[in-house]
């Protein structure tokens, strides 16, 4: 088994826990390769561009938050490899393992016993005026807003060509099931399982009180057509790359063929960090 080693480039915990990691697998003649920036700061000599490290591994592991988790995931793109995520402060949604249970569980990775949960993505593109496409891939979310100055924008969604309503609103988020606990979330969308198949679509603060959050299959084709011309309208991916937008562009989403694969904790489940991160209440025999 050959393990591949990525994270957040700019934190000493990353640096860390990514050496300790590496003579953990030294010790035990494991194969590995870090991502050639980290690598160069650690300071090992089995590195590889970021470009090349999801074909020439068996694992990914990742260490940082689900931002760091997310980046991996679109190095990985294409690649039928598992990613672990390490969390370095609480947990997260994607790194779903604490620092003291990481090495236990690598301990079970390289046994063979862990699962593995696929994740959806959602690919699309943007169409210019001037026939230029643009195309992209996501693992959370897509949001188009208008930048820092906060204006309406009219946004005309069609789910496979047909006209649904137009959003008068500060902006939009088309969300997977692994985002629909991001962006979408504090925006007032709601919490999807993140096996369903299903893209949720949440207006952000819509001007009129009747739009409303709408989950669409994703075997549907959703097309949003921009129809005010506001200068700095924005669609962000992944709160990660971003392009602007201008009058009569329109963004055509689907389900992408593409997905992520992610190694699941053993120490708990989906609800259990819903519980955590969410901060809700304890279990129905606490108050009895």
């Amino acid at each position: 088994m050959k393990f591949g080693i990525t994270g957040k480039k700019d934190t000493a915990q990353v640096y860390e826990i990514a050496k300790r990691f590496c003579g953990w697998l030294g010790e035990r003649d494991i194969e590995f390769f870090v991502e050639e920036t980290l690598g160069r700061v650690i300071d090992v000599q089995s590195v590889l561009p970021e470009r090349d490290l999801a074909a020439a591994v068996d694992v990914i592991v990742v260490f940082g938050g689900d931002g760091s988790f997310i980046w991996a995931s679109r190095m990985a793109r294409g690649y039928d490899v598992p990613i672990l995520g390490c969390n370095l402060g609480g947990l997260g949604f994607l790194t779903e393992f604490t620092v003291n249970e990481f090495f236990p569980m690598m301990e079970r990775v390289i046994a063979g016993d862990y699962k593995i949960e696929k994740r959806e993505m959602i690919s699309g593109y943007v169409a210019r005026k001037d026939k230029n496409r643009e195309e992209f891939m996501v693992l959370n979310d897509i949001v188009i807003n208008n930048g820092p100055i906060s204006k309406v924008v009219d946004l005309a969604i069609y789910i496979d060509e047909e006209y649904v309503t137009t959003f008068k609103a500060d902006g939009i988020i088309f969300a997977t099931p692994t985002g629909s606990t991001a962006y979408s979330l504090s925006a007032g969308g709601p919490i999807i399982y993140p096996t369903l198949p299903v893209i949720t679509v949440t207006p952000i603060c819509p001007h009129i009180l009747t739009n409303r959050p709408i989950v669409v299959p994703n075997t549907k084709k959703i097309k949003t057509k921009v129809l005010t011309d506001i200068q700095n309208t924005y669609l962000t991916l992944d709160g990660q790359v971003g392009m602007p937008l201008y009058l009569g562009d329109e963004i055509v989403l689907e389900s992408s063929e593409f997905y992520v694969n992610i190694i699941k904790s053993p120490f708990r489940d989906y609800f259990d960090i819903l519980k955590t991160k969410l901060m809700w209440s304890g279990r129905y025999e606490d108050y009895e």
